[in-house]
């Protein structure tokens, strides 16, 4: 009788816990980090502008909202993590294309530096 008790929790426990792990992201948060940390660096290397990091920053912003509203209701759905997903691999292109677009700033004066002819 108690083996058949303690096989009934310890599958019980099992089943929730899957339940509980769908609400943690870690890859999406160490996706986010890591975008975080190349605005980083192209604002102390020159690459990106003031300009370019605040609006970088608002689409990092932006992400991280949509999954507050994808974890709010306890459950990260498959399509919720697709939309992340997809969010993420467009917010990295901008990264890379606004480090890579010949506007820089390395003198940090706020101002686009611009080559002499």
């Amino acid at each position: 009788m108690k083996l058949k008790i303690a096989t009934l929790t310890f599958l019980a426990l099992a089943a929730s816990a899957p339940a509980l792990a769908q609400t943690q992201t870690p890859v999406i948060d160490a996706r986010q980090a890591n975008q975080q940390q190349r605005i980083d660096q192209g604002v102390a290397s020159g690459q990106l502008t003031n300009r370019e990091a605040v609006r970088l920053g608002r689409g990092q912003d932006r992400i991280d909202t949509m999954e507050n509203r994808a974890k709010a209701d306890g459950t990260v759905t498959r399509r919720e993590r697709a939309r992340i997903d997809n969010a993420q691999d467009v917010q990295s292109r901008q990264i890379a294309r606004q480090k890579h677009d010949r506007q820089h700033d390395f003198n940090h004066n706020g101002r686009v530096d611009r080559r002499r002819r």
